[in-house]
């Protein structure tokens, strides 16, 4: 069975026979978590390192009113606060979506795996790096792109995400309600409705549910003025 986890850290940086042997080491026991499990709560004391090896899940806050903001989706792959335990608590949660197999690496033995393998550490780096890209062009959304190009820019993420996790499905699963995509993005469900149905007339894509069908990469590209840079990816016209 591939490792999604192993899998990504390669895409970033050459890991040799022994980089791998270390990391599969690391990951060859992750547990059956149900959905919308919290893995780690708010206040909590920072634990293990998570690797993702199958499921979504989801960093998220609760605002006193009670409204929810999502600050990133996680899939196949991803690995969750490789530094955080430097912090006393968290200060967010995390929350499976879907029923998940989710590694659960001790911080120790992850610092001495990077300490010995220098290939692990940087591409440990790199996928951290891409992270907090990543959140820099949520903010960038939420802050300045309008509602068809926020959504439209989301949806260009995740299909280059889904496409690199779950090996080129077409249509692409892709777990999400509309409220969790209008918790995500700053919108209300009613909103995010509407301007998905917006897209869907333009002929750029359709969310079904439980996946995606792009129809027009292309377009759905120049409706969000995407640019995959932060991702160390390519999506240029229509091609992933």
């Amino acid at each position: 069975m591939t490792n999604r986890f192993v899998e990504k850290l390669r895409e970033y940086t050459a890991l040799d026979e022994e980089d791998v042997a270390g990391l599969l080491a690391l990951t060859a026991r992750p547990r059956l978590v149900k959905a919308r499990h919290d893995l780690i709560r708010e206040g909590d004391r920072p634990g293990p390192v998570f690797g993702m090896i199958e499921g979504w899940a989801c960093r998220y806050k609760i605002l006193p009113s009670g409204a929810r903001q999502v600050l990133a989706f996680l899939m196949p792959g991803d690995a969750c606060d490789l530094h955080i335990g430097l912090l006393a608590e968290m200060d967010h949660n995390i929350q499976t979506i879907t029923p998940a197999r989710v590694a659960t690496i001790d911080r120790t033995d992850m610092d001495m795996l990077m300490a010995r393998r220098p290939a692990v550490a940087r591409a440990m780096y790199i996928a951290q790096l891409v992270d907090e890209g990543t959140m820099r062009a949520w903010i960038t959304s939420m802050g300045r792109r309008t509602s068809i190009e926020r959504v439209a820019h989301l949806m260009c993420e995740l299909y280059l995400r889904s496409r690199n996790s779950m090996a080129g499905e077409a249509p692409l699963p892709l777990p999400l309600s509309q409220i969790l995509l209008a918790d995500s993005l700053g919108m209300t469900s009613v909103h995010i409705n509407r301007v998905l149905k917006e897209l869907r007339m333009a002929g750029a894509m359709t969310l079904h549910r439980g996946s995606l069908e792009v129809s027009d990469p292309a377009k759905l590209v120049r409706i969000a003025g995407f640019d995959d840079g932060y991702l160390h990816r390519r999506m240029r016209n229509g091609e992933a």
